[in-house]
C-alpha cells in the first residue's frame, strides 16, 4: 500500500493554514502543523479537523497514524525546526507563519523581522538539510506588500519591490532567500506573491474582518461605532480558500517558479465598507469615524495584481467575486454574533 504524501505547514492555525490543511486532507495527505505554545489554545480555526490537541484524529477508520498532527514549535527556534523537519520528513513544506499584521509591524519591527525573515531562513535551512536525505518541495508565502509604492500597475512577477513597512521588508528578505536556496542548492522552492485574501476566518484586527464584524454588531445593537484609518487605500481582494489551491498547484509543477496570485481587480476600503454595511441594510457613513491611530507611518496606496502566469502555467483562477466575498464574511459574522450573544440581541430587538 502506497504511503500518503506528507506535508508540513507552519502557521497551520492561521487563516491560510487552516484552509490549506483542509485541502491537503481532502487530497489524502498526512498533514503536520506547527503551533506556538501559549497559555490558551489558539487552534480554533482547525478544531473541526481534530478532536484532541495532542492526538489529532482527523483520520480514516483504518488509518494507522493520525492524518493531522500538531507539533509545538516556533520559527524563532532553529534547532527545534530542523529536528522537527528531519523527524517528520515531509514531501512538501508550506511556510505560512509570520507576524502578518502590517500596522503592528511598525510597533514590533524586531519581532516581525525575526519571525517573517529570519524564521523563513531557519525553515529553508531545515529543508536544505532534509533535501540531502530525500527530495522535498518548499512553498514560501510572499506578499503583495513587497511591491509597496509600486511603479507598475498592475504588479506582476517582474515588478520591482518597494517595501513600505517592517513586515514588507521582512517578506522581501524571505522571498529572495527562497530564490537563493533554489538556485544555490537546487531546492524545489516556490514563492507565492499573494495579494490580499480574506475569509470568515480572517483575524478580527484586519480591516476587512473588522468591518464585517462591526457591521453585524452595529446592526444587532451590540456596538454603535467603527473606527478606521485610510479609507482610500486600494487593494486586490480575493478569497483565501481559492488562494491556498494555488499554493498546492505550485508544488505540483515540473519546475519551481514564483507566481503572483490575485483577482486582477482593486477596490478601496470605502468600497468594502459599502458592500458590508449594505449587506445588513445600514449606511456606513452614520457609524464610521476616522481615527489617526490606524494610519500607517508610510502608506501603500494601490495594489493590483496580474496573475497571468498563474493562469497560464498553473491553470489557476479566482472563483469568488468581491461582492460574494464581502457577503460571505458578513453572513458568517452574523451567525457568529447570534451564537455568542443571543440574550443581548433579544433584548436589543
Amino acid at each position: 500500500m502506497t504511503s500518503p504524501r506528507r506535508a508540513l505547514i507552519t502557521g497551520v492555525t492561521g487563516q491560510d493554514g487552516s484552509y490549506l490543511a483542509e485541502l491537503l486532507l481532502e487530497k489524502g495527505y498526512e498533514v503536520h502543523g506547527l503551533v506556538r505554545r501559549a497559555s490558551t489554545f489558539n487552534t480554533g480555526r482547525v478544531e473541526h479537523l481534530y478532536q484532541d490537541v495532542h492526538a489529532q484524529l482527523y483520520q480514516d477508520v483504518h488509518a494507522q497514524q493520525p492524518r493531522l498532527t500538531l507539533h509545538y514549535a516556533d520559527l524563532t527556534d532553529g534547532t527545534r525546526l530542523t529536528n522537527l523537519v528531519l523527524d517528520v520528513e515531509p514531501d512538501e513544506i508550506y511556510n505560512l507563519a509570520a507576524q502578518s499584521h502590517v500596522r503592528v509591524s511598525f510597533d514590533q519591527p524586531m519581532y516581525t523581522v525575526d519571525v517573517a525573515a529570519q524564521g523563513t531562513l531557519r525553515v529553508l535551512e531545515a529543508a536544505r538539510q532534509l533535501n540531502k536525505r530525500k527530495s522535498v518541495r518548499f512553498y514560501q508565502a510572499s506578499s503583495s506588500e513587497m511591491f509597496g509604492q509600486a511603479r507598475d500597475i498592475p504588479q506582476r512577477e517582474t515588478t520591482p519591490f518597494y517595501p513600505r513597512s517592517p513586515y514588507a521588508c521582512a517578506k522581501v528578505y524571505a522571498h529572495f532567500q527562497t530564490i537563493n536556496y533554489r538556485e544555490a542548492y537546487g531546492l524545489f522552492a516556490c514563492c507565492g506573491i499573494l495579494f490580499n485574501h480574506e475569509s470568515p476566518r480572517r483575524g478580527e484586527t484586519f480591516v476587512t474582518r473588522k468591518i464585517t464584524r462591526a457591521a453585524v454588531r452595529i446592526r444587532l445593537g451590540l456596538e454603535n461605532r467603527l473606527y478606521l484609518g485610510n479609507l482610500d487605500a486600494k487593494r486586490d481582494w480575493g478569497y483565501a480558500k481559492d488562494y491556498v489551491e494555488a499554493m498546492w498547484l505550485m508544488l505540483q509543477q515540473d519546475e519551481p517558479n514564483d507566481y503572483v496570485i490575485a483577482t486582477g481587480e482593486s477596490h478601496t476600503v470605502r468600497e468594502f465598507l459599502e458592500a458590508a454595511f449594505n449587506r445588513v441594510g445600514l449606511n456606513w457613513h452614520n457609524y464610521v469615524q476616522i481615527d489617526p491611530r490606524y494610519f500607517r507611518p508610510s502608506e501603500v496606496d494601490h495594489l493590483l495584481g496580474d496573475a497571468s502566469r498563474a493562469r497560464q502555467e498553473l491553470g489557476w483562477q479566482p472563483r469568488t467575486t468581491f461582492q460574494e466575498l464581502a457577503a460571505m464574511m458578513v453572513d458568517a459574522d452574523l451567525e457568529l454574533a447570534t451564537q455568542q450573544a443571543p440574550a443581548a440581541i433579544a433584548s436589543a430587538a
